[in-house]
């Protein structure tokens, strides 16, 4: 008798149910996992509601699709894997793989094959990019997301072992915070004198959020001066003030003249160093460049989906204050166990497993989705 998997499944915007699915057969090379811990995302809020376009305007944009098992943010234990006749299965650094190891999952299988696969490093610009999370649950072996029991791992993933002494807690953060690597490329950019970040500047975050959160903790360990976290919230504002936020200001108590003349008082007329919008509010992007000092740097990271467009004027925006401007769609594949190091090294400090403030089971995935839209939580994960 087949025995039968069941896994949280988004059907369409606004309807997300349980569903049960054969339990998978293993190509060469592939895994199978039981899931230990999955974050939600932004972007599966995002899902939920109908918002899906990501990489718009490039070759490999992508919607939806419908019906989808959620989950990219993923730890969980192999149970299973068909190592290849001439071979072994191994993770990202070359670590042997068995049944019983705990690891991360890369939310990107990339093909390896493309320009981007061949000439970049560390980022996911593969013109053939799937990902865990959003790929088609119609289509067998349909678990193809942490939202469930076991979760499908494709032959090639980026795979990451983990120690017993790190946390699920710990673990399910190495995705966003491999995203906060937004900041070492505004380090980056510093080829002439007050470029990029540099220890002691003053740090903006537009929503404080998960990914907001993971980009002040960065932000502080890398050695930021002043850190002024914005947010509607009141809850998030004063849990990011324990993980190394200086500021806040509510974006319901103050408006964006008092937030502009807020920023320009505290750094002496000059406006910050860098901003960061995680919001994913388009608007955002106008009030945060108007924040930069001269030759400042914004960093955008907050739409992973397309919500809109907004105006910007060339001259006042971008030239006249010699703006840097990085976006960023996705994390470096590179920077999730260096995220993972980065906690643990710093776990005396800050209590990182306290970021995860609400766990569902995933039969209870709506319930938790509606959960993380509420501005009283931090980081809500579903687990088996």
């Amino acid at each position: 008798m087949a025995e039968y998997i069941r896994a949280a499944v988004l059907v369409e915007p606004g309807k997300l149910e349980i569903q049960e699915f054969p339990k998978p057969s293993l190509e060469e090379g592939a895994l199978l996992v039981k899931m230990t811990m999955s974050g939600i995302c932004g972007t599966d809020k995002h899902g939920y509601k109908g918002e899906a376009v990501q990489y718009a305007g490039t070759p490999r944009e992508i919607r939806g699709p419908y019906p989808a098992v959620p989950g990219h943010e993923n730890v969980g234990i192999i149970v299973e894997a068909r190592h290849p006749r001439d071979g072994k299965i191994t993770d990202f650094y070359g670590k042997e793989l068995k049944e019983g190891d705990r690891i991360i999952i890369s939310p990107d299988i990339l093909c390896g094959k493309c320009y981007w696969c061949r000439h970049t490093y560390g980022y996911t610009w593969c013109d053939n990019i799937r990902s865990y999370g959003h790929l088609d649950a119609s289509v067998a072996p349909h678990l193809f997301g942490g939202w469930s029991d076991l979760m499908y791992v494709f032959p090639g993933s980026h795979i990451y072992k983990i120690t017993e002494d790190v946390s699920d807690q710990i673990a399910v953060l190495a995705e966003p915070m491999a995203v906060s690597y937004s900041l070492d490329i505004a380090k980056g950019h510093s080829s002439m004198p007050n470029e990029g970040f540099s220890s002691g500047d003053t740090v903006v975050v537009f929503g404080v959020g998960p990914l907001g959160l993971c980009h002040v903790i960065k932000s502080r360990l890398i050695g930021a001066g002043h850190i002024v976290a914005i947010d509607k919230s009141e809850y998030r504002l004063n849990f990011v003030k324990e993980f190394g936020a200086t500021h806040t200001l509510n974006v319901d108590q103050t408006s964006i003249e008092e937030r502009k003349q807020f920023i320009f008082d505290l750094t002496d007329g000059r406006g910050a160093d860098v901003v960061i919008e995680c919001a994913g509010v388009p608007v955002v992007m106008v009030e945060a460049i108007d924040m930069l000092r001269q030759g400042g740097t914004f960093v955008e990271v907050g739409h992973f989906v397309d919500t809109g467009e907004i105006q910007l004027n060339p001259h006042r925006h971008l030239c006249a204050k010699n703006i840097r401007l990085i976006g960023q769609m996705n994390l470096a594949y590179t920077g999730m166990i260096p995220s993972v190091n980065l906690m643990m090294a710093n776990r005396e400090k800050y209590d990182f497993d306290k970021i995860v403030t609400h766990k569902f089971h995933f039969t209870d995935a709506l319930e938790g989705l509606f959960q993380s839209m509420k501005p009283e939580s931090m980081k809500v994960v579903i687990h088996p």
